[in-house]
């Protein structure tokens, strides 16, 4: 008997048709892979499972959902946890002023009976904060992550985050089903690793696993079976043997697609635009301690490393998000640190890792998302039909919004559709989208490619190498992914431990690279920065 089952499910958002008869089955004991591009329904048939209010408020769905052999349908996320069903989200489900083992054993708290419980009544016990800690201590070690419990989860970089929230579905008790959305979307490869063994343990103790990822080839290496989506529809369902990443690719899109390959660069020239001297970056778990680094005009710099060794913390500390200390100089001139709106005024814009966080107003239009930095920072898109009386260029936005939309395949409704309703990769295009919006000549991004499908990435990367070509932008693009910046960089640094270990050219073997990144790489004539 399957475990799970989903039957003949559609779905209609506002008159548009985003599911159509879906059916796919998972077993015990069985991982399941489920692909697609962004917005081809993966995130609205698991909100359908989960029962996310989303659901309800825009008219239900067709067909029906069975587990263990009986039909269900869920009119929250509290029924379907109930029920065992786990889920972490492709955005984070965190509360940022509680530490890690709150955030872990959150409403399954152990507690212990007081004087006040024994006479009022169990409502009234004691949380058992040590228990509870001992808990999350144990599922993070099932993760093999190091992180301490204690700490609170405001300011975490976003790989830790996830972890938290794996670790989450790891504790409880009565999960018989997990869905693991993008749950590799933010973590570098030896982290990604972990966590596949872990899921991999996780089904062979009987749980079924429901897995969605962009990174097909972890959905070939540790899924029993594979369904593909597009457009809404199942356009196949494979076995592993069966599957290979160019087939799942082209299933996908429609259309072939290419793996990543080395790029035809432009060349940098040997003008430092950018010094970094003695830069300190206080960000909690992605600390960055006294590293000197020149970026050069026209370049694309790659900065690589693994979680928690400061890559993240680099643009951060520069933008003024996270308190810095050092010198920056831009052009020989000294920039002062911690004010971001004089940042974007030097000609500098970012694309952060966090876009929920950092990146988005997420129920504002998309429109306005891309336009609102420009509008800030820059007087655009306004018009002042009396002086002292300024008012929106809504003829400009609107015919700038349709414009980025065009060319970065933005998947949406309209450019008056609300960001928080895009699916995850759209929204990190609107994120490029606004920080391109503001013509800078220095581009940081991180992580630009997080949660994108593989068709998307290649736009977004293809994109970052036209501005570089054709604009003279000077791109840093901070990754951990580091096929992506091979692909597309000039130089790569490699972060240890808050400090800059070296520089590598894009054609290094891997074996340098994976050197310099456990801080174990000599000096072998490795270019200086």
């Amino acid at each position: 008997m399957a475990l799970l089952e989903f039957k003949n499910i559609s779905k209609f958002y506002y008159g548009n048709q985003v599911l159509k008869n879906v059916s796919l089955t998972v077993h015990k004991g069985e991982i399941h892979g489920l692909v697609g591009e962004n917005g081809a329904g993966k995130s609205t048939l698991m909100n359908i499972l989960f029962g996310m209010p989303v659901i309800h408020l825009t008219g239900g769905y067709e067909g029906q959902i069975i587990l263990e052999g009986v039909p269900v349908s869920f009119r929250s996320p509290a029924e379907a946890m109930a029920a065992g069903i786990g889920m972490v989200h492709q955005e984070f489900m965190l509360i940022p002023g509680f530490n890690v083992a709150e955030n872990i054993k959150l409403n399954r708290e152990n507690t212990r009976a007081n004087l006040v419980s024994r006479i009022l009544g169990p409502k009234l016990r004691t949380i058992d904060v040590r228990k509870n800690r001992a808990d999350a201590r144990r599922a993070l070690d099932r993760l093999g992550m190091a992180l301490d419990e204690t700490v609170p989860v405001g300011g975490l970089p976003v790989g830790h985050m996830q972890f938290i929230e794996i670790a989450r579905e790891i504790d409880k008790e009565n999960s018989k089903v997990v869905v693991f959305d993008e749950p590799t979307a933010v973590l570098t490869e030896s982290e990604a690793e972990q966590f596949l063994k872990a899921a991999q343990k996780l089904a062979a103790g009987g749980m079924g696993v429901l897995f969605i990822s962009h990174r097909l080839d972890e959905i070939i290496k540790i899924c029993d079976r594979i369904t593909v989506l597009r457009d809404g529809e199942v356009v196949a369902s494979l076995s592993r043997s069966e599957a290979s990443v160019e087939k799942l690719a082209e299933l996908m899109v429609g259309r072939k697609i290419s793996r990543l390959t080395v790029a035809e660069k432009k060349s940098g020239s040997q003008k430092p635009i950018l010094e970094l001297i003695n830069f300190s970056v206080d960000m909690p778990g992605e600390r960055v301690e006294d590293l000197s680094l020149k970026i050069y005009e026209g370049e694309i710099l790659g900065i690589g490393g693994l979680a928690g060794h400061g890559k993240i913390g680099i643009a951060n500390g520069i933008m003024g998000l996270c308190p810095a200390r050092g010198t920056v100089l831009k052009n020989g001139k000294q920039l002062p640190l911690g004010n971001p709106m004089r940042m974007l005024n030097e000609g500098m814009a970012f694309v952060s890792e966090d876009r929920r966080g950092v990146g988005l107003l997420t129920d504002e239009s998309i429109e306005l998302n891309i336009v609102v930095a420009a509008m800030q920072s820059q007087n655009r898109f306004l018009k002042r039909p009396l002086p002292f009386f300024t008012l929106e260029d809504r003829a400009a936005i609107r015919e700038h919004a349709l414009k980025m939309i065009r060319e970065l395949d933005i998947r949406c409704l309209g450019p008056q559709q609300t960001v928080r309703s895009l699916s995850g990769g759209n929204q990190q295009k609107v994120c490029i989208a606004r920080a391109i919006t503001l013509s800078p000549d220095i581009l940081f991004v991180s992580e630009p490619t997080r949660g994108i499908d593989i068709g998307a990435k290649r736009i977004v990367l293809d994109l970052l190498l036209k501005l570089n070509r054709e604009m003279g932008v000077t791109v840093v693009m901070t990754s951990s992914e580091l096929a992506e910046l091979r692909a597309i960089c000039n130089r790569i640094a490699i972060v240890y431990k808050g400090r800059l270990a070296g520089i590598l050219e894009p054609t290094a073997s891997d074996l340098d690279f994976g050197l310099m990144m456990a801080g174990e790489y000599e000096q072998r004539g490795a270019a200086q920065a």
